[in-house]
């Protein structure tokens, strides 16, 4: 089992500089008395909810210029801002850069915690109903959007997704010899996921997975981590938040009945898990990373169950 909510290596409050303590809790109007550090992801950056001793709350993300979080984090606060106002994503207070660090200030959402894996259906219907505002959101694309999705979604998805292709043509590994009987279809099944991408006349979010979803005190969900937007099918998000679910829910009917999927071909949820299971299933047989231990295993799990789910739904066996 993966444990979700411990995979990334974040630095604790204390080990930042005291240089940049002082100009982050100066920015927040005073000392910092708590820090519950995120440990869910797969970077790191340092990312924690602060909270200080007048009692304001911000979560809070950091990292050195030099290192690429900072790029990213750069990107998500641009992003963040820029989003419609009805997408449920936790807002911007502030960036800066002091003391040789990019940071960025978020409102902190009450009592947020990662939903729990296995999905409890109350947690997994909060998470679509945020996604579904999203959708809609999102769909045409926003004018604030446009800077940041340029490229359609094929120059995007180049080298991400095709790996289907890319096995048949030896330069990718087979991830499992019981495969290659259905190869050329699931190369097919991947080029109609790049087409249709191409066709959609929205953005999405594109690494929608359940530790970017946070619940709050409530129950409802919020959707976090938008550095990665793109043009695309806002029903590859779906499919993608639901790999998670497809031991214990019926995700074909959550597929088929949630309103990003209400424009989806006949064949999209399946050319969108052949393309998702090439992707993660070879990228899971790539070298391991020191800083991030468990993405791999991460990666080689939700190829499993990509490529189960398809499987199951065209009556394949290996």
């Amino acid at each position: 089992m993966i444990p979700y909510t411990e995979t990334a290596q974040r630095p604790d409050w204390e080990q930042l500089p005291e240089t940049l303590r002082i100009a982050i809790a100066d920015r927040l109007g005073g000392e910092v008395a708590s820090a519950r550090v995120a440990r869910s992801g797969f970077t790191q950056g340092f990312a924690a909810v602060l909270t200080t001793v007048a009692g304001i709350r911000a979560f809070v993300k950091a990292a050195p210029l030099d290192l690429a979080p900072a790029e990213w984090y750069a990107k998500e606060a641009r992003i963040t801002e820029a989003l419609p106002v009805g997408v449920p994503a936790p807002r911007v207070r502030w960036t800066a850069e002091p003391a040789g660090y990019f940071v960025i200030c978020l409102d902190a959402v009450d009592g947020a915690r990662m939903p729990a894996l296995p999905w409890r259906p109350a947690e997994l219907t909060a998470a679509l109903t945020a996604y579904a505002q999203a959708a809609v959101s999102l769909s045409p694309m926003p004018a604030s959007l446009a800077e940041f999705a340029p490229e359609s979604f094929s120059a995007v998805m180049d080298g991400t997704l095709g790996r289907w292709a890319a096995v048949l043509s030896g330069t990718e590994q087979l991830p499992d010899p019981g495969m290659e009987p259905h190869l050329a279809e699931l190369a097919r099944l991947e080029r109609r996921l790049l087409d249709y991408g191409d066709a959609m006349p929205g953005v999405m979010h594109c690494d929608l997975r359940a530790d970017n979803v946070i619940l709050d005190t409530a129950g409802a969900a919020w959707i976090c981590d938008w550095n990665h937007l793109c043009r695309g099918p806002a029903w590859l998000d779906l499919v993608s938040l639901l790999i998670s679910a497809v031991p214990d829910h019926d995700v074909d009917t959550l597929f088929a009945t949630h309103p990003a999927a209400a424009d989806a071909p006949a064949d999209a949820l399946d050319a969108t898990l052949a393309g998702l299971a090439g992707y993660y299933l070879t990228q899971g047989l790539r070298p391991e990373i020191p800083t991030s231990p468990y993405v791999r295993t991460h990666q080689r799990h939700c190829g499993r169950l990509a490529i189960d789910w398809l499987a199951r739904r065209r009556d394949w066996r290996w």
